[in-house]
C-alpha cells in the first residue's frame, strides 16, 4: 500500500482473477493481496478431485500458476500492455490435499519483464505443493 491507497495492481487483480474463466471454473478466489504477494484459495469440491478427496495435481497447478501470475502483477504501476504469460512453471508435489488449499505466491526477483516468484500451497497446516515460476510480463 501507499499513502492508504491500493496498487494498482492490486486493484486489477480483484478484478481479474474472479473474471478469468478457468480460474472461475475451478473456483479459485482472492484471499489476499499485497505487494508482490498474493494469496488465492481453491475451494474443497468434489469436481477437484482425481479421486476420493484428492484433489487433481492439474487442479493445483492451476491454482499455484494462478497465484504466481497474481503476484507478478501486484505492482504499483502495472506496464502499459496488460498481456503476460507463465515462462515456466516446475511443481513439486509433497503431499495428497484433501480440502481447501491456500497457495501464497511471493515474488524472487522482477526484471524488466520477467518475474520469478515461490509459490506454496498448503492444506490445513500441511504443505502439499511448491512451485518455482517464471512469468513474463508485457
Amino acid at each position: 500500500m501507499t499513502d492508504g491507497a491500493e496498487l494498482a495492481g492490486i486493484t486489477l487483480m480483484r478484478a481479474f482473477v474472479p473474471a478469468s474463466p478457468f480460474a472461475a471454473l475451478l473456483g479459485i478466489a482472492v484471499h489476499e493481496l499485497a505487494a508482490d504477494r498474493a494469496v488465492l484459495e481453491l475451494p474443497d469440491r468434489p469436481e477437484l478431485a482425481t479421486t476420493g478427496r484428492v484433489v487433481h495435481g492439474g487442479a493445483l497447478a492451476t491454482l499455484l500458476d494462478t497465484a504466481a501470475m497474481a503476484a507478478a502483477w501486484c505492482v504499483a504501476e502495472p506496464p502499459a500492455s496488460l498481456r503476460g504469460s507463465t515462462a515456466a512453471l516446475t511443481v513439486t508435489y509433497l503431499a495428497p490435499a484433501t480440502g481447501r488449499v491456500l497457495a501464497t505466491a511471493a515474488v524472487l526477483q522482477r526484471g524488466r519483464t520477467l518475474v520469478t516468484l515461490d509459490v506454496s500451497a498448503t492444506c490445513g497446516d500441511r504443505e502439499v505443493a511448491h512451485a518455482l515460476v517464471t512469468y513474463r510480463m508485457g
